[in-house]
């Protein structure tokens, strides 16, 4: 895991003494968690190739959405939302209730095949992300970690 996580002020190319300090935001919610991470970006991203694409963070949005939404419905809700900036990306980390891992944990992101309301988020995940890691929680429930690139 990441320890990069601990410090959602960590930026790509800021210097030490640019960081800002922030108290910790409470996530409940899919929106909630979409309107941080968007916020938290356009504040600290710096890289020399300029902001992000609009791909990019179309594709960073949607991961953080099906995390948070799969903690919710799946989890028992949200115990902890962490954001990261690294050199290569967004790296995010949310924690539930639930000891259960993914079906499909690490797969290709393959889609279902019949629609059957539900199923899409944990592939798109897969798809959208280039690193996901699972660690459960010795106090309960678990930890899904994802790199999200931006580039």
């Amino acid at each position: 895991m990441n320890h990069d996580l601990m410090n959602p002020d960590t930026a790509p190319a800021e210097a030490p003494s640019a960081r800002t300090s922030r108290p910790p935001v409470a996530i409940t919610t899919a929106a909630a968690a979409r309107r941080h991470v968007r916020e938290f970006v356009v504040e600290r991203w710096r890289s020399p190739a300029g902001p992000p694409s609009e791909q990019a963070m179309i594709d960073l949005i949607l991961v953080v959405s099906e995390l948070v939404t799969n903690a919710v419905r799946h989890g028992g809700g949200i115990a902890g939302f962490d954001v990261a900036l690294t050199s290569e990306g967004v790296r995010l980390s949310v924690r539930d209730y639930s000891a259960a891992v993914p079906v499909g944990l690490h797969g290709p992101g393959v889609l279902p095949r019949v629609h059957e309301g539900s199923g899409y988020g944990w592939p798109l995940i897969n798809r959208l992300s280039s690193e996901v890691d699972v660690e459960r929680r010795a106090s309960g429930g678990k930890t899904i970690s994802v790199l999200v690139p931006l580039a």
